[in-house]
């Protein structure tokens, strides 16, 4: 596989744990964080290949032999897995959105749900879903995606 040996590689390079989790989190986990809009959704056994990658990631990182249990490695590590990973990352921008510390762009696709009417749930401030066009792609936007997570 080309990412196990990139990441061997790192390891020869730079010899120390820090450094080749450094190395590791700039080629593999980075790039978990960038597509987080369009991994959200995927199927299962698509979301489980991402996860087997940072696995291989986490045991060269800590040079751990591949019968040891990987959970108490990632936790040690501070890794969330991929799909708590994708939702955690999706909350974090929304959060940002709503307290105005994202880009103007993105704090415009969100909006609050205004009543026009005094409902018990009007003091929640809950965002606004707006309504699907395309159901296959549409539903895996932000401006779907964010206030059915948030």
């Amino acid at each position: 596989m080309v990412r196990d040996r990139t990441l061997d590689i790192f390891m020869s390079i730079y010899g120390s744990q820090s450094s080749t989790e450094t190395c590791s989190y700039a080629y593999i986990t980075s790039r978990l964080d960038y597509y987080n809009v369009l991994l959200y959704g995927l199927p299962k056994y698509l979301i489980n290949r991402l996860q087997l990658l940072q696995k291989s990631a986490a045991r060269r990182v800590t040079l751990t032999k591949r019968q040891e249990q990987i959970t108490p490695i990632l936790r040690n590590l501070h890794w969330l897995p991929v799909h708590y990973r994708i939702v955690f990352k999706m909350l974090l921008l929304t959060y940002k959105a709503l307290n105005g510390l994202a880009p103007d762009y993105i704090k415009d696709l969100l909006r609050y749900n205004d009543s026009r009417r005094a409902l018990r749930s009007s003091n929640n401030r809950l965002l606004d879903e707006p309504r699907v066009i395309l159901k296959m792609y549409g539903e895996r936007t932000f401006s779907i995606l964010a206030p059915r997570l948030w």
